[in-house]
């Protein structure tokens, strides 16, 4: 058969079952299906250039590298950097709607309460403000007692210190005074839990 130049081949629009691609192995004349060919093929250090649609949920793979990626709106369960996180954008680095909540204290201004969030809003008992400390525990499934408690006073008339201690697994106590006011009022403390390890 003499040898037919590539540019005076047919081009082909589709690709039919019965299709065969004809190649050379070693002296012998072979063919390649269109089910070893565009069937779940394995290739090999391929270069795929610019890829730009396509799915690779099913991917198995755990040692993927990627460089410089422009992930957008990403989803998952865990992230691990061995280097710096860093937020270029205007909306700051911290917890997504759903994280947090929001408990009142009852009876007075030293009960306990409940929230098993990592962040949130505590509104005090009503009662006048003291330059007394007082101290009442947070009860929070999601502390360790490595983990670093944030709280500030998100709202109320007089102006309070705050502090966090006895950070232990599962509660971590706020203690509080006024600077000197002694308004009869519902203030609020807004709280975040970091989550820290000892090594």
């Amino acid at each position: 058969m003499s040898t037919v130049a590539i540019s005076a081949l047919p081009v082909g629009t589709v690709i039919n079952a019965a299709d065969v691609l004809p190649y050379v192995q070693a002296g012998t004349t072979k063919q390649i299906s269109k089910t070893l060919l565009f069937t779940s093929p394995t290739m090999v250090t391929p270069l795929l250039g610019t890829v730009t649609s396509g799915n690779i949920s099913a991917c198995t793979s755990t040692s993927m590298v990627m460089v410089t990626p422009v992930i957008g709106a990403a989803t998952g369960t865990s992230l691990t950097a061995t280097g710096t996180i860093v937020s270029t954008g205007t909306a700051g680095v911290g917890y997504a709607t759903g994280a947090g909540g929001a408990v009142t204290q009852i009876t007075s201004r030293t009960t306990g309460v409940t929230l098993n969030k990592t962040t949130g809003a505590i509104t005090l008992f009503s009662a006048a403000g003291s330059a007394t400390a007082a101290t009442f525990t947070v009860t929070n499934s999601t502390v360790a007692a490595t983990d670093v408690i944030i709280l500030n006073q998100k709202s109320g008339t007089d102006l309070y210190d705050l502090m966090v201690t006895a950070v232990a697994a599962g509660s971590f106590n706020i203690t509080f005074r006024t600077t000197g006011g002694t308004t009869t009022e519902t203030p609020v403390f807004n709280f975040a839990v970091i989550k820290a390890v000892a090594a």
